[in-house]
């Protein structure tokens, strides 16, 4: 059965979609870009700061649906240059220090809202 999760603590979807939906033990959650939960403004200064919001948005849906980062087993990144790679890649490996998940990295044309960096996330239990 099909779950929608929601929490106030991390942004709220910008069009047809869920924050994230939980099947059979796996949680998928759609891409978070780094909007504040509170006020919806973009996280300003630069690809540092985006990544570690949109990785505290990650982690308010994981805790919503009773998930953490240890069952995350999947992540792609997109980016809006791969110059941020590094940087992105820095930030996010603070929240996987042991068995990181599988993952993958893309830059592309355009995100969002013109974001830096959006990140979606897969969870099992």
């Amino acid at each position: 059965m099909k779950k929608v999760i929601f929490t106030k603590d991390a942004p709220a979807a910008i069009g047809p979609y869920s924050q994230a939906i939980e099947v059979n033990g796996t949680l998928y959650i759609s891409g978070q870009i780094p909007a504040d939960p509170v006020t919806g403004v973009i996280v300003e200064g630069g690809i540092t700061p985006q990544t570690e919001q949109v990785m505290k948005n990650i982690e308010a849906i994981l805790k919503e649906a009773g998930y953490g980062f240890e069952h995350v087993i999947k992540s792609t990144c997109l980016l809006s240059d791969m110059a941020n790679f590094a940087a992105m890649n820095e930030v996010y490996g603070r929240y996987y220090k042991e068995n990181p998940p599988a993952r993958a990295a893309f830059a592309v044309r355009e995100l969002p809202k013109s974001v830096l960096v959006e990140i979606e996330t897969i969870a099992v239990k």
